[in-house]
């Protein structure tokens, strides 16, 4: 058998973390079997789908790097089929027309409510003549559902999960104006899609029995079920916006990797032992139904930035430059050139420890793509006062005198430029102003790696263009 699963998100707002899993889920599943992954949009509600919500949608799936195959299928396109499906029900006995009124259907759920019991439709018209059907209203056509025995279904999560029949009512495949309901246009498109495997959140266990109906009544194969436990708060409460229940764009925005990303959501709620940091690759070979928990896991925005920051920091080099780039360049208001990105290669060692997202990464790692003379934080300027700027220039002669420029030589002449003077000074009377000079912060990594990576003309350009914008006119 050929595992086929799909990923069949509404598009009435952003994809979000829930839904973001699931499809890593379903996607994981198929790849590991060497199956498809299908991505269908249920775009029936016309009132709440937009079309940014689609594009959102596709975007996000885009950068999790979650790749479907085919073509997207869009459900709102198959309304005829769905419709067809339904005459057959009514053809072979299994649907029929329901003539109530919203004033009969409210009698019914007003009785209910107050004998105790779940407000379920009575079946009035189901044995009924249509002859007998009132003038002028429109029928809806339901499913005529076993009422004895039970609906089983074999869950690959939850394990066999049985419900009886006689807590199942009739269901509306098709609304009065003509239009196919969630639970019919859902069966009919996984049936017509292939789909083996069935893998969503467990809010939607109860839809199976109705759907394994709807199956049972055409004599189609049901798919395997497994509905995975949703998502919690770090506090356990229904994840919500204050927990960080945000569309999978805004950890995007955040400077989240999608390799970061798709490693934590595959963590919540499966495991493989003990282990934590786990590839794609790794991911593509071990995964499996059975080490999805029963537990709703619990989403911590502390831990996946901390998961992300390792990403961060293992992350080839040249892919990571080219993540940061529209970072700096939307800062800087220009392109970066091939000085400025040659300067941010070579910086990268000493700039990943100190970030933990591409937001971070991008804010320290700008003063390696500015142009002189630099923007000053407030402690920086004040760095650079009269006696700063002095130790600046008279540094400038012996640093351009050095042939070699590098780590292991701009070191010793510094500190011999200290110790010459007369007195000699405190090392970081020089290494502070210097830092303010090349970099317009205090905080930066360490002085001789900054100039190094700066190279020896950008650092003394740096250097000598600060010395000269900040000095007092003339009076």
């Amino acid at each position: 058998m050929t595992v086929v699963t799909r990923f069949a998100p509404s598009p009435t707002g952003f994809l979000h973390i829930g839904g973001a899993r699931t499809a890593l889920f379903n996607w994981l599943y198929a790849r590991h079997h060497e199956g498809q992954f299908l991505l269908r949009v249920e775009d029936t509600d016309r009132k709440r789908s937009t079309e940014e919500a689609k594009a959102a949608i596709l975007d996000g799936l885009a950068w999790l790097e979650l790749d479907w195959d085919g073509d997207v299928i869009y459900q709102s396109e198959r309304a005829q089929r769905h419709t067809a499906v339904a005459q057959e029900l009514l053809d072979g006995g299994n649907a029929y027309h329901c003539y109530c009124s919203p004033e009969e259907l409210a009698e019914m759920r007003e009785t209910a409510k107050r004998e105790g019991r779940r407000a379920l439709y009575d079946g009035r018209w189901r044995d009924r003549n249509p002859a007998e059907a009132p003038a002028g209203v429109d029928p809806v056509l339901r499913l005529k559902a076993p009422r004895d025995g039970d609906t089983v279904i074999a869950d690959s999560v939850q394990g066999k999960v049985r419900v009886e029949n006689a807590q199942l009512d009739d269901m509306v495949l098709l609304r009065a104006d003509g239009t196919p309901t969630y639970m019919l246009a859902v069966v009919v498109d996984d049936h017509d899609m292939g789909v083996s495997h069935v893998i969503r959140g467990d809010d939607h266990l109860n839809n199976a029995f109705r759907q394994t109906q709807i199956y049972t009544a055409l004599g189609w194969d049901v798919p395997q079920f497994a509905h995975i436990p949703l998502i919690h708060g770090s506090d356990g409460a229904k994840l919500s916006k204050r927990h960080g229940a945000l569309g999978v764009e805004a950890y995007r925005e955040m400077g989240m990797l999608p390799q970061a990303m798709r490693n934590y959501l595959l963590r919540l709620g499966w495991s493989h032992g003990d282990d934590e940091m786990i590839s794609t690759d790794q991911a593509v070979n071990w995964f499996d139904l059975e080490g999805v928990g029963k537990s709703p896991a619990r989403f911590d925005l502390a831990k996946l930035t901390n998961l992300n920051a390792h990403y961060l920091r293992e992350w080839d080099d040249a892919a990571l430059v080219e993540a940061v780039m529209p970072q700096l360049e939307a800062a800087l208001g220009r392109p970066i050139d091939a000085a400025g990105k040659t300067r941010l290669m070579a910086g990268l060692p000493g700039l990943k420890p100190r970030a933990e997202t591409l937001n971070d990464l991008a804010e320290v790692a700008l003063f390696y793509v500015r142009s002189a003379p630099l923007p000053m934080t407030e402690k920086a300027a004040k760095l650079l006062n009269e006696d700063g700027l002095k130790v600046v220039a008279d540094a400038l002669s012996d640093l351009n005198a050095l042939d070699v420029w590098d780590e292991a030589h701009i070191e010793p002449a510094l500190r011999g430029f200290v110790e010459a003077r007369d007195p000699p000074l405190k090392f970081g009377a020089l290494a502070q102003p210097l830092r303010a000079a090349l970099t317009g912060s205090t905080a930066s990594p360490g002085l001789f790696e900054v100039m190094a990576v700066l190279g020896k003309e950008e650092t003394l350009d740096r250097l000598g263009k600060c010395v000269i914008s900040r000095q007092p006119p003339a009076s």
